[in-house]
């Protein structure tokens, strides 16, 4: 069951992993105030941006589901392979954002919301 851990832990990183993305590299970026930066960007930088903010949205109902799903007594090797759907569908989500296919990232946002709802109803 020392996987469960580690996937909620992959999940909570995900947020990161864009916002590195909308960051790296980028022009006359300032640490000390990068609110106002990162709201200036276009193109890939701020659909990475928006990506973070979307995967922060959707990790309440991640981590509610999971637990839900451990109190209920879900076989481990189920919530598993369920988990680490959830997380694939993620980080296609992410390069789908970045790449700017809109209509490719609604269905895999769509298809992690329905593998995040059969978490919650296993």
């Amino acid at each position: 069951m020392h996987a469960i851990p580690v996937l909620m832990l992959v999940a909570a990183v995900l947020p990161y992993g864009a916002a590195i993305a909308a960051k790296a590299g980028g022009k006359h970026f300032d640490n000390d105030d990068p609110r106002p930066w990162l709201q200036a960007q276009q193109g890939w930088r701020a659909r990475a941006n928006a990506a973070q903010a979307n995967l922060f949205e959707g990790l309440p109902l991640f981590y509610a589901a999971v637990l839900y799903a451990l109190y209920a007594g879900v076989e481990p090797g189920r919530l598993v392979g369920l988990m680490g759907a959830w997380i694939g569908l993620r980080v296609l989500f992410i390069l789908a954002y970045i790449l700017g296919r809109g209509t490719v990232r609604s269905i895999i946002w769509a298809a992690a919301l329905v593998v995040n709802l059969m978490i919650l109803f296993a």
